[in-house]
């Protein structure tokens, strides 16, 4: 499966949790403040940044789309 952008598809936002599936059907999900949340929880830092001070749902996309691109090449 390509890992293009335009296989994500953008179902929206809800109570400021924003939702994709892909096109075999795997949900991803993002809030602005949950990187940070599980941060401080593990103690582990994420394997992708985003700066959210002013990422957009667009923003969390791009870098997920890149990063399932760079996973299936590996």
């Amino acid at each position: 499966m390509s890992r293009d952008i335009d296989n994500l598809i953008y179902n929206g936002e809800k109570d400021g949790v924003h939702n994709w599936e892909s096109i075999s059907g795997m949900h991803f999900y993002w809030h602005p403040d949950w990187l940070h949340i599980a941060e401080d929880m593990t103690g582990h830092k994420a394997a992708i940044s985003i700066n959210k001070d002013n990422a957009t749902h667009h923003d969390a996309a791009k870098v997920l789309s890149q990063h399932l691109s760079n996973q299936a090449k590996k």
